[in-house]
């Protein structure tokens, strides 16, 4: 039997994808069975977000489930690499190391990866390492801009003045946070300090996020704080009016992997703010830093504890593993002296080019004590699962726990979503609501699941949602047929730059005089219609992944876990869901469930940490 006969198999078990078994028979020579089968799990890891493939997964146990303990043994007794795997690898025309010649498979540091995620992962470190220069900034001016935008004289560390502080003295920063820590307030201060400290011919400011929800977002929090400092309107000039998506950014190519800007073709700016970076995969992170020109200044948001992309690579999180090593000596000396605060030194020895570029904002503003919603968050991020059961014990107004236990409790959770959608509802009702003040009802509430299948999934929810809606009255029978109906919320899956429309993209579907129109709310707070016929690909949205939800919030979320455990739960995806939540959060889980969830943490294979630390970076 032959390795590709082997290949099948598991692809009729659902162990690979026919997608993978198809890569590696084409791609590797028929006399190469062990580049064959890694080839295989290769495409089946990228597409689950990995980047890389170590090889020391590549065991039977490692690769594939117990219970096909026999097919999984088939197949490595199969490949059988005497030699070992490496040699058995780079014996394939299809695999070379890191110093030959392009191959579609790449072998380096132990790890087996796709020649364009290798590439895109050495460009991407390059740039923090090699690009991270320092800023010369006149220490007394800054010290006085620093104070009057954050204040002084106080006794304990103001994280948000020292993320200014790192931002405004290096090319590339990273600012990270959990919710309410302040990272758009931090922004709009250290943006106006760079309005005070540079000349005006070198501030283009440009704002991005991965999802036009996330840039709409960034675009009125951003102007909120920037509302409250004092600026003449000559600065004001200087700062952007909204944020675009980074696909907008680039100009991404419909249907194409082709971007307008690129390194021959450099972004026109001096400045670029990118929000909701946990949500940047490694392919758009490479195309960002290589269309940056050489002078421009980069600072990076996010929390480095939510969800990484959809696509493969947690750029952020591998970046923000270094903020346990701390500020080297010098670099905390220098923050001490430019904010007053008394900035301690860690363990950053190796590493000063990326430890003294990062910052965490450590002081929630939005939860504390009395914070059921806080108090949870910290525990699903600690792994802490009885101080997060205790939370959902009921002493917080700002959170209920909803035991599922039956199909009961499920047609509960079912019914409270149409109390959590009645603002909206009564809107859509409303013949003098405009367009915008609906959609402003419908944002202010949101139910999220975790898979996408089956009926705690969105497919499920968004289909019992609509059946309960046109039970009681405000949708007709004959129109959800049709599926486009007054009220329908939707989310956009494929990018249509034509029409200025991204995935993630939300709207909802209105009537009026000339009939049904699909309304969006743009980056810059300006609304946009599109006729049903012209959508791009879509979904309905009642319900949505908690992964489609990263760059938004809502006043209220109402959170549906499956009653068995599936691969996707994870505490990374509770955390994020409930952090979505700012005044109210439902949450609805079988209590099992739950705990396997907080205590299952999103695995990332990348090489990136290793190409960090084992890179020899200049410190000038």
């Amino acid at each position: 039997m032959k390795m590709a006969e082997l290949l099948q198999q598991a692809v009729a078990l659902k162990l690979l994808r026919p997608l993978d078994a198809r890569f590696a028979t084409m791609l590797v020579e028929e006399n190469a069975p062990a580049a064959q089968l890694a080839a295989a799990l290769l495409s089946r890891d990228t597409g689950e977000g990995h980047v890389c493939l170590p090889l020391d997964r590549l065991t039977p146990e490692m690769a594939f489930p117990a219970r096909h303990a026999g097919l999984a043994q088939a197949l490595f007794d199969y490949a059988a690499p005497s030699g070992g795997w490496h040699d058995a690898l780079l014996a394939s025309q299809a695999v070379s190391d890191d110093g030959a010649a392009a191959t579609p498979l790449k072998l380096a540091d132990n790890c087996l990866y796709l020649n364009r995620m290798f590439y895109n992962e050495r460009r991407v470190a390059a740039f923090f390492l090699q690009e991270n220069r320092r800023i010369a900034q006149d220490a007394t001016r800054l010290h006085v801009v620093l104070d009057a935008l954050f204040g002084s004289g106080e006794s304990e560390v103001n994280w948000q003045k020292v993320a200014a502080a790192v931002a405004l003295t290096r090319r590339i920063s990273v600012i990270s946070g959990g919710p309410g820590t302040g990272k758009t307030t931090t922004v709009a201060k250290l943006l106006t300090a760079l309005i005070q400290l540079e000349t005006p011919e070198r501030l283009r400011i440009r704002l991005a996020a991965p999802t036009g929800k996330a840039a709409a977002r960034l675009t009125e929090s951003l102007g909120k704080a920037l509302s409250h400092l004092s600026l003449s309107p000559q600065q004001k000039m200087l700062l952007p009016e909204e944020a675009t998506t980074l696909h907008r950014l680039l100009g991404v190519q419909p249907g194409s992997q082709q971007v307008r800007y690129h390194a021959d073709n450099p972004l026109h700016l001096d400045v670029l703010v990118v929000d909701e970076a946990s949500m940047v995969d490694l392919l758009m992170m490479a195309r960002l830093v290589a269309a940056l020109p050489a002078h421009a200044r980069v600072i990076f948001l996010g929390d480095r504890d939510q969800l990484a992309s959809v696509e493969a690579g947690a750029v952020l999180g591998d970046i923000c593993h270094f903020l346990r090593f701390g500020f080297s000596p010098e670099r905390a000396a220098e923050l001490s002296d430019l904010t007053g605060n008394p900035v301690s030194a860690g363990e950053c020895e190796q590493m000063p080019m990326l430890c003294d570029a990062l910052c965490l904002l450590q002081k929630s503003y939005r939860f504390d004590g009395t914070s059921g919603i806080g108090q949870l968050a910290v525990a699903v991020n600690r792994g802490d699962v009885p101080m997060a059961m205790t939370a959902l014990n009921g002493d917080y107004a700002d959170i209920v726990y909803h035991p599922l236990r039956s199909r009961d409790d499920y047609a509960a959770a079912l019914a409270d979503t149409l109390k959590g959608y009645a603002r909206y509802l009564a809107a859509l009702k409303s013949p003098g609501a405009t367009p915008d003040e609906r959609l402003e009802a419908f944002n202010e509430f949101q139910l999220l699941c975790a898979l996408r299948a089956g009926p705690f999934g969105v497919a499920g929810l968004n289909r019992r949602v609509e059946q309960l809606l046109v039970r009681h009255g405000h949708i007709a029978p004959g129109e959800l047929a049709g599926r486009w109906y007054h009220g329908r919320p939707v989310m956009i899956s494929r990018n249509e730059s034509a029409l200025g429309l991204f995935n993630g993209d939300v709207g909802i579907v209105l009537r009026d005089e000339s009939g049904l129109r699909v309304w969006f709310q743009m980056p810059d707070g300006t609304l946009k219609s599109v006729p049903p016929g012209r959508m791009p690909e879509h979904e309905t949205a009642w319900a949505m992944t908690v992964h489609k939800s990263q760059g938004s919030e809502f006043e209220s979320v109402a959170l549906v876990l499956p009653d068995r455990f599936a691969a996707p739960l994870t505490r990374e995806l509770v955390y994020t869901a409930i952090t979505r939540a700012r005044a109210f959060l439902a949450l609805y889980a079988d209590a099992s469930v739950l705990k396997q969830a907080i205590n299952t943490r999103t695995e990332r294979r990348s090489g990136l940490l290793n190409t960090f630390a084992s890179a020899e970076i200049s410190s000038d």
